[in-house]
């Protein structure tokens, strides 16, 4: 993981420096550096794979604990959220808009708001508040990514949890359970197809946006993010005829890392494929939320268990290395 904002995983095969050897002699990429080949997957000066493992767990595992409150929280509210991540550029506010637009037209009680994340400014929330629906901007500073805490703090201001939290307070969450009542968060995160794979935010499924105006091949550059989405979106599908991006292969590379994902083409400059991109949301509207299971001592010690596991691992490999040299 980054130590900083935890954006892998911390699987992987240790080697006890920052690099790996390609032993196919002959061929320019013998010379390749890998400094997330060890244990932690990530090379941060002064600091050792051991400690950058216990550091992901303690700062992941009390983020995690935020984004099951946060995940029982909408729940209670009927609020289904989604968490739209992306490169920058790649049109996420452009359909953001379009797609509060048409689904204010198509479903004008169904409630809307957005939580904005950046690292400055506020363009992209006014964009939002322009259309009338509420949107809170989070400006992360030097952060990359959202996570469950400021998706907590930000919930708290917009409509969609304006009530009192007093003794009513629970049969007000029963009532709306009650009633079936839905409305829709999107949460748009950074602009980053790395940071935010990993922090869950309590959302309902990730969704990635990748406009055709980038690489086909972002899914295997950044299988992490692409592994966590649910769902696939392409956009700038208006541009297919002047960029060279081949959308199969795209689709392939991302069901290679993510077989389960879905994938949606589309334009919200000349609607193609708006209706379907609808349908999906209004669908999973509908749906409900897989149960929400607070965390239990069992998860506790599992998550104990294995970093003892990495911690052991790690200690083998150093041994092993020490004996060589």
């Amino acid at each position: 993981m980054c130590v900083v904002c935890g954006c892998s995983n911390p699987e992987g095969h240790a080697h006890g420096h920052g690099h790996t050897h390609d032993h196919t002699h002959g061929h320019a990429h013998d010379a390749d550096l890998d400094f997330g080949a060890n244990s932690a997957r990530v090379s941060v000066p002064g600091m050792s794979a051991e400690r950058a493992i216990r550091l992901e767990a303690d700062v992941l595992g009390a983020n995690d604990r935020v984004a099951r409150a946060n995940r029982a929280h909408f729940e209670a509210h009927g609020v289904v959220a989604y968490n739209l991540v992306s490169s920058p550029g790649s049109g996420k506010t452009t359909l953001l808009v379009a797609t509060i637009e048409a689904l204010r037209r198509a479903q004008p009680d169904l409630r809307l708001a957005v939580i904005e994340g950046d690292q400055q400014t506020h363009h992209d929330a006014d964009r939002i508040r322009a259309t009338g629906v509420p949107a809170i901007q989070v400006n992360t500073g030097k952060g990359c990514h959202l996570d469950a805490p400021m998706v907590a703090a930000a919930f708290e201001r917009l409509p969609l949890h304006a009530h009192a939290h007093g003794p009513a307070h629970d049969d007000h969450h029963a009532h709306l359970l009650e009633r079936g009542a839905r409305s829709l968060l999107f949460i748009e995160n950074v602009g980053n197809l790395v940071c935010p794979a990993m922090w869950d935010l309590g959302e309902r499924a990730k969704v990635a946006i990748l406009s055709v105006t980038e690489g086909e091949d972002k899914p295997l550059k950044y299988p992490d993010m692409f592994a966590a989405a649910k769902l696939m979106v392409l956009t700038k599908s208006d541009l297919l005829p002047h960029v060279d991006f081949d959308v199969a292969h795209c689709i392939a590379y991302a069901r290679r890392v993510n077989p389960a994902i879905e994938v949606l083409l589309l334009s919200a400059k000349s609607g193609q494929g708006m209706d379907a991109w609808l349908d999906w949301l209004q669908g999973e509207v509908g749906e409900p939320a897989a149960a929400v299971v607070p965390a239990s001592r069992d998860e506790t010690a599992a998550l104990k268990a294995r970093i003892a596991e990495l911690e052991a691992r790690l200690a083998q490999v150093t041994s092993v290395q020490g004996a060589a040299t």
